[in-house]
């Protein structure tokens, strides 16, 4: 986790770029350093962090670990098999041992809510807006994960919640902010930023500022009016 947040620092100032996964025409793995989304400055910290702890340089085995994190069950490469929604990212990694889910440890809540935000506003992602077979496959997709959380649900901290837990977070852990829209699980995603003084802040790549550090992560989940609290991972040591 601190050398996820070391690595996160060192990309502040890039700025957001979005759409990166979608731009080219086939699903191919994308690794970019000169900017970010939310869920890709993440992805990034915790691929270039594992193969640092494994003592592997080389940027095939960056490719490799990003590649595992991003599909389903570790690959391969489709864009059926891409963790879509952030909640399933959370749960297929810490299936295989990359992060640990802390919700019970944060004594948070379940969060029941549907997913079929990507169903439902098809129009919006041009991958499978005409593509028939491709729209198929995520709404089964939607099904499968919903199913899932209803058996084991998801646990999030609300927003007024975040500053009597922080003690608990550490540097580097995965925070995933829980959206208040209908069918979608998680707003934006970020890291959690343990200053000198030890305040809980988010490091994220921001639409506003790019990758940056919002020092109080309480106050910067509540000051956005569609984050509801949050869901939090722990990266694991690399076995």
């Amino acid at each position: 986790g601190a050398l996820m947040q070391a690595i996160g620092l060192h990309f502040r100032g890039r700025p957001y770029l979005t759409g990166t996964l979608d731009a080219p025409p086939t699903e191919t793995l994308v690794a970019r350093f000169d900017g970010f989304d939310c869920v890709t400055f993440v992805e990034t910290a915790l691929a270039l962090a594992r193969s640092a702890e494994a003592q592997d340089p080389s940027y095939a085995g960056f490719a490799r670990r990003l590649a595992e994190q991003r599909y389903r069950n570790g690959g391969p490469v489709g864009y059926c098999g891409r963790l879509h929604y952030f909640t399933e990212w959370m749960d297929d990694n810490a299936e295989r041992g990359l992060v640990r889910r802390l919700g019970d440890e944060l004594d948070g809540r379940p969060l029941r809510d549907t997913l079929d935000f990507m169903s439902t506003h098809r129009s919006a992602y041009p991958r499978f807006a005409s593509n028939d077979s491709l729209f198929a496959c995520i709404q089964d997709m939607e099904a499968r994960v919903q199913a899932q959380h209803r058996q084991t649900p998801v646990r999030y901290v609300p927003q007024d919640s975040i500053r009597s837990v922080s003690d608990r977070l550490q540097a580097g852990d995965i925070v995933a902010l829980v959206a208040s829209v209908d069918g979608l699980d998680v707003a934006h995603t970020g890291l959690v930023y343990v200053g000198e003084d030890g305040q809980r802040g988010l490091l994220h790549a921001s639409t506003s500022g790019g990758v940056k550090v919002s020092p109080d992560l309480q106050r910067y989940v509540q000051k956005i009016g569609i984050q509801i609290g949050m869901v939090v991972a722990r990266p694991q040591p690399v076995r």
